[in-house]
Formats: structure tokens, C-alpha cells, sequence
């Protein structure tokens, strides 16, 4: 329901004016003729009184509403609770990224971790029209960011994503599990998991199947991105001595990911490089869309107007019935 209010209420006082101003005009009206009698004189009061003299009247009582109409502009009325609908075309995208210690490795520039963050940064961006929401994983999970679609808050809270957060390790399907949690109850006819990872599931207490199974269930589709160089990958060690590094192979279960998406009706990607990731967020940007509903809260609207309008209008009258038929009267 809408209500009124006034933003400057104290003008309203003014108000008070008008009964003043039509006590004047009444009193103005009786003095306006002398009332001394002359003998001889008794038909003048038969003389008919025309429409010109009414019109005085209506042109006071014009005046006397526009200026009520202006005192309310000034008060500034408004209206409040007003909800805005609006039908905009989206998914429901939760992108599951790994924060383990191994995204540490410098096969992608600067490293996994931070190539990872970037590009998904701007795959928020480029979707302005869908929810979206973000889970971290390592040893546990949790919901960094839920469903939404202030894009800006969530490229915030992915900026403040950073290795050593939770417990280390790779539990997938956690990961994928508490994602798909927050999907399932989306009324979003499309409903995907983007789930990037480096490693092998060897953490937490849901199997990566058993998630996929559920997210199936549900008719979420789950995109799996493995990430990490085909071969050695120098990593940084922290030692008494400074940062040294050493090679390590990846250490990615491209089968149970693969599987994973087959069993949801999704894909499979592997990301060797930052080209390789950004192609593999342009494919996912060709999936299909569905019809979302975003409400949107419109805290006032400024109702002064239609107000001014009438005023104006008022005022205008009165110009013209002076110009074209009160000419000649004081």
C-alpha cells in the first residue's frame, strides 16, 4: 500500500493564511460601496447584477486554491512502500572456487589463486542480469556470498577471498554440496554450479558423487573446471632462507570431475593457462537463459507535480477571466 508524506511538512503552516486572507476579502467586499442613502435613488437597486461581478468571486476563489496548491508543493508530498516489479531474462549461477594451498602454484600469472579470482570477476560483471552467489572451499565450506544481484557486492567479497581463510585441504564435495544447498530452493528454470578446483578430493564428509547426485536430483547442472598446467608448476615454499620454489605436478582427479558434470548434464573444462579459463567462462556465457522476477524497493516518489500543474493552471484562469472580462472593473 502507498501512503503520503510530506518531506518539508513545516510549509503546511502556511495554510493557515488562507482562512485570513478570505476574511479580508469579505470584509473588503462589504466596504467596498458607501453606504450613504440618497432620496431618489431606490431603483438602482433593481439594476441586475451581471456574470462580471460573479466572476470577481471565482477569480479570488482560484487564486485562494492556487495558492493552497503551492504550499503544497513546497511541503513536498510523497509516496512510500511502493514494491517495482521487473521481469529481466538470467540464471541462478553459485560458483564453488577452491582456496587450497596448491592455487598457490605459478603456472597462471600471478598465481592460480589470484588468476582465478580475476577472471571470475569479470564473468560476474559481464552478467548483469543474473543471480549470483559464491562458495569457498579448502579442508570445509562455506557461502562467502549468497544469491544476488548486486554484482558489486559479490566482486567485493570475492576480492576479500584469500588462502588460509578456512582449513587446508580439497573438499569437493562440500564445496559442491553447499552450493548446490543454496540453489535448491531457486524457482530459476536454469540453475548451475560452477566448480573450479586443482586437486583431489581428500577432505570433508560428502562424497564429490554423492553431491552430484543430489544436485542432479534438483536439476542443478554443475560445470567443473580443473585448473593447472599439463606437466610441472613451480610453487613457493616458504623457507628460513625466504620464499624458494619447487616443482609439482598437478594434482587434479580429471575423472571424478568429468564425471561429475556428465552426471548433472554439464561440462567439463580444463584450464591450462588464463586464455584457456577466460574461453571456458565465454562458453558458460552462451548457456541458456531463464525468466527471473527482481522486486525492487522504492523507498518515496516525489508526488509535488500534479500539484504545480493545477496551480499553475489556476493561475492562468485567473490571468485570462482578468484580461478578457474584469478589464474594466477595480
Amino acid at each position: 500500500m502507498s501512503e503520503y508524506s510530506f518531506a518539508n511538512p513545516e510549509f503546511l503552516w502556511l495554510l493557515l493564511l488562507i482562512p485570513a486572507m478570505i476574511l479580508w476579502y469579505v470584509f473588503r467586499q462589504r466596504n467596498r460601496y458607501p453606504s450613504l442613502q440618497m432620496p431618489g435613488m431606490q431603483w438602482l437597486d433593481n439594476t441586475p447584477v451581471t456574470i462580471r461581478h460573479y466572476l470577481q468571486h471565482i477569480v479570488f476563489a482560484f487564486r485562494m486554491l492556487a495558492v493552497a496548491f503551492l504550499v503544497i508543493v513546497l511541503a513536498r508530498p510523497q509516496t512510500h512502500d511502493q514494491w517495482e516489479e521487473m521481469i529481466t531474462e538470467g540464471i541462478d549461477i553459485m560458483i564453488s572456487l577452491d582456496i587450497s594451498s596448491s592455487m598457490l602454484a605459478e603456472d597462471f600469472r600471478p598465481n592460480r589463486m589470484e588468476a582465478a579470482r580475476e577472471i571470475a570477476a569479470d564473468f560476474i560483471r559481464g552478467r548483469t542480469n543474473d543471480r549470483m552467489g559464491l562458495v569457498i572451499f579448502g579442508g570445509e565450506s562455506f557461502t562467502q556470498c549468497p544469491l544476488t544481484t548486486d554484482h558489486g557486492v559479490l566482486v567485493n567479497l570475492l576480492s576479500e577471498v584469500e588462502i588460509g581463510m578456512i582449513e587446508d585441504g580439497t573438499a569437493i564435495g562440500m564445496g559442491l554440496a553447499t552450493a548446490v544447498n543454496r540453489l535448491k530452493n531457486s524457482e530459476s528454470k536454469s540453475r548451475i554450479v560452477i566448480l573450479l578446483t586443482d586437486g583431489v578430493n581428500n577432505r570433508g564428509s560428502i562424497d564429490p558423487l554423492t553431491a552430484a547426485g543430489i544436485a542432479a536430483n534438483f536439476g542443478i547442472r554443475v560445470y567443473t573446471v580443473g585448473v593447472g598446467s599439463r606437466g610441472p608448476a613451480p610453487f613457493p615454499v616458504q623457507t628460513p632462507y625466504g620464499v624458494q620454489y619447487r616443482e609439482i605436478e598437478a594434482d587434479l582427479d580429471e575423472e571424478i570431475l568429468a564425471e561429475i558434470a556428465a552426471l548433472t548434464g554439464g561440462s567439463y573444462f580444463r584450464a591450462t593457462d588464463e586464455a584457456k579459463l577466460t574461453e571456458i567462462y565465454s562458453e558458460i556465457e552462451e548457456m541458456e537463459r531463464s525468466r527471473i522476477e527482481v522486486r525492487h524497493f522504492n523507498t518515496s516518489r516525489e508526488e509535488y507535480r500534479s500539484f504545480a500543474l493545477f496551480a499553475g493552471l489556476l493561475l492562468i484562469c485567473e490571468l485570462l477571466i482578468r484580461l478578457l472580462w474584469l478589464r474594466n472593473i477595480p
